[in-house]
């Protein structure tokens, strides 16, 4: 990103990364709570905007108009191919063309093996049982009242696929991290530097990206 770069986050909850990026920014977020929070914490003079809307209707905004286009949430709630592919095209669709497109996911592995294996938040065999994990594949699958979608790359790869768009950058956002969550609290803080080194040396390796509780998924519109 350069100065002078327009930017549109979609699914904005509270603000974090709106804030941080105010350079001729506007967000979008359907959560009216979420949009008082948000304008709390907006500094005078900060060059951001906020509306209420929805990631799957964003006819409010004209075609190619932001250099950078964040879609870091919503797809977190959206269960269906149709809408997923919507809100997809709404990102893009506002974005300029050769602009950069960042959207994230939560990813299911991390998700069946910390939830269902290692911390057993959640009854993996009630889960097998009721059809929201496969007892082959271990493969997903939620419903609205689970709250959030999980997904694995290929699924994310087969979203992509009819979109006119180039592959930048996928990450695994978390990476082992989760897992050892106990251990890098112990760190100090020489040993969590190298740690930081280790996981940005390893997120975007093929071999290793699966294993994650979020990734990001970046590309530019072609």
């Amino acid at each position: 990103m350069k100065s002078g770069d327009r930017i549109i986050e979609i699914g904005a909850g509270t603000g974090r990364y709106s804030h941080a990026l105010a350079k001729q920014g506007y967000a979008v977020e359907l959560i009216e709570s979420n949009i008082e929070v948000f304008n709390k914490n907006t500094i005078h003079g900060e060059c951001v905007t906020i509306t209420q809307g929805n990631a799957l209707d964003l006819s409010a905004f004209a075609d190619e108009t932001y250099d950078v286009v964040l879609l870091l949430g919503p797809m977190y709630h959206l269960y269906t191919e149709h809408d997923k592919k919507t809100a997809l095209s709404e990102a893009i669709r506002v974005a300029k063309r050769g602009g950069t497109v960042f959207v994230t996911y939560i990813i299911s592995d991390a998700c069946v093996v910390l939830g269902g294996f290692v911390r057993k938040d959640w009854d993996i065999f009630e889960f097998i049982e009721n059809g929201m994990v496969d007892p082959e594949s271990f493969a997903t699958h939620s419903e609205p009242k689970d709250l959030f979608e999980l997904v694995r790359k290929e699924d994310i790869d087969d979203l992509m696929r009819d979109f006119d768009t180039t592959r930048l950058h996928y990450v695994a956002i978390n990476g082992i991290t989760s897992f050892i969550s106990d251990a890098i609290d112990n760190m100090d803080e020489a040993m969590f530097e190298l740690y930081l080194k280790f996981h940005f040396s390893t997120c975007e390796r093929k071999d290793m990206v699966g294993m994650t509780h979020h990734a990001l998924d970046v590309f530019k519109k072609d």
